[in-house]
């Protein structure tokens, strides 16, 4: 099972996408945003809502527990 911080990894890059792109999507500083990138730190729930509904996909997707977008 992919790690949330694979799957949002993996969402940006499919949308040929930088962190800095995401980060300023999300109003949050990149390094914040490379963080959840990284599994660092968790992403708070508010922000995973915020990158479902950019990224057209379910909270379930993310988490892990859908394997189709």
């Amino acid at each position: 099972m992919k790690y949330t911080y694979q799957r949002i990894r993996d969402l940006r890059e499919d949308k040929d996408k930088t962190q800095a792109e995401i980060a300023q999507v999300l109003n949050v500083h990149t390094t914040q945003y490379r963080r959840w990138e990284t599994g660092e730190t968790e992403v708070p729930v508010h922000k995973l809502l915020e990158l479902c509904r950019y990224y057209k996909v379910s909270t379930d997707y993310i988490l892990g527990f859908d394997l189709k977008k």
